[in-house]
């Protein structure tokens, strides 16, 4: 495991630290296994819900881990995005935040850049996607029909997936999937990669979005990216050029990264789950609770929700001081029992509060793609299970491994059978 992953500095329990002294604990926290979140979470939520911790660029911040006080991070406005950029702010990672993107941003700007994109994926323009994304579907399955098992669930499906559902949607080539499958794994590096390449990565990123723009300005386009490129000609004042490629590279990964991830967990959590997957078959119109459920339980993953405080914040009986680099910790939020009942770290698919999760996160800055990643898991799963009503693991779960070093959580390969 990455050395980031590795339990608390010092003495090296992973014990909750006491707020006020040297961090105690390197973030992110040590997992024990593919399908465990990191133990540590539950001792913070109940003796220190505002952590000290050392972050994977070597800078102090702090851990927020109760689900009260993670919405608070996330719908605060004392608790910014743009001050990331600050000269001397705490950095999550080692490379410097990428300016210009809604990742960066804090309203009014951000409100500006999302009103752009955000009528690309309400709920009912979503709705009218879905047969598009059936069909989609369909055809990978019936792909993967072809093959003997076991396969690899990740490249044959979880993957191909999203990519093929965003790439459409903004109007990229699929082909190409392979050339930004690798710069996006670089933008969302803890430390996968070093400084300079998350750098070298995200030049050649935003080479391949500016080539991509110039050709929609010749040869004028009705996707996403089309659309775009027309607000900025038409009218520069709304959209500058970088602002018009910088929403390109953060559409384009935000647009499919999670999803992967989340497929391949969400289903692996399911066949951990016999029981519930058999309910599930014997009722496929719970798909939408159920995914709310896998939702909850399975962290998309590490480094964020990540803020700076632009002034002194009290919160969790703790002062962060102005100036302070805040991870607001979804994934402990998410297996909060003050929230979400007892046994809140196992799956139930009949929890009533399911839906309260914050994988989407809250507020202003809630996921403009929810819907449309929700929609994407509900036909993933539902259409993957009817095709397959063997389906099962090809491999012991505890041989299974995720990705090292990224915020984002994916296993690193899903071998299945049928």
């Amino acid at each position: 495991m990455d050395t980031a992953s590795a339990p608390g500095t010092g003495t090296d329990t992973g014990t909750a630290p006491e707020t006020g002294t040297e961090p105690g604990l390197q973030y992110p926290f040590h997992r024990p296994s593919a399908v465990q979140t990191p133990p540590v979470y539950e001792e913070l939520r109940g003796k220190c819900p505002v952590a000290h911790v050392r972050l994977p660029s070597g800078d102090e911040g702090y851990v927020v881990s109760r689900y009260d006080d993670v919405r608070t991070v996330l719908a605060d406005g004392r608790f910014s995005r743009a001050a990331m950029l600050a000269e001397g702010a705490p950095r999550l990672t080692a490379a410097p935040p990428m300016a210009g993107s809604l990742f960066t941003m804090d309203p009014p700007e951000h409100t500006r850049l999302r009103k752009l994109v955000s009528r690309e994926f309400t709920a009912r323009r979503v709705q009218n996607l879905r047969p598009r994304i059936q069909e989609l579907t369909d055809g990978l399955l019936d792909e993967m029909e072809k093959l003997s098992g076991p396969v690899d669930l990740n490249p044959v499906f979880a993957f191909p997936l999203p990519v093929m559902v965003i790439c459409e949607l903004l109007g990229v080539p699929f082909e190409d999937r392979g050339r930004f499958r690798a710069w996006s794994d670089a933008f969302v590096s803890l430390t996968s990669h070093t400084p300079e390449e998350v750098l070298e990565q995200r030049m050649a990123m935003v080479q391949y979005l500016g080539e991509l723009v110039q050709r929609k300005r010749e040869e004028p386009t009705d996707d996403l990216m089309g659309a775009l490129v027309s607000v900025h000609d038409e009218d520069g004042g709304r959209l500058s050029e970088h602002e018009l490629i910088t929403m390109g590279i953060t559409l384009l990964v935000a647009g499919h990264e999670t999803t992967v991830s989340m497929i391949g967990t969400c289903v692996l959590t399911l066949l951990r789950h016999p029981e519930h997957l058999a309910a599930l078959r014997e009722n496929p119109g719970t798909i939408d609770h159920v995914v709310e459920e896998l939702l909850r339980i399975n962290p998309i993953g590490d480094g964020g929700p990540f803020r700076i405080t632009l002034e002194d914040v009290e919160l969790g009986g703790t002062t962060i001081p102005r100036g302070s680099g805040v991870i607001a910790s979804v994934c402990s939020a998410n297996q909060d029992a003050d929230r979400f009942g007892e046994s809140a770290d196992s799956f139930d698919p009949s929890r009533p509060s399911a839906s309260a999760h914050l994988a989407f996160g809250h507020g202003a800055h809630f996921c403009l793609g929810a819907a449309l990643a929700r929609a994407e898991l509900q036909i993933a799963i539902s259409s993957l299970i009817r095709r397959f009503p063997t389906l099962r693991l090809a491999d012991e779960v505890g041989n299974l491994t995720m990705t090292s070093g990224m915020m984002v959580h994916a296993l690193s390969s899903l071998p299945v059978t049928w």
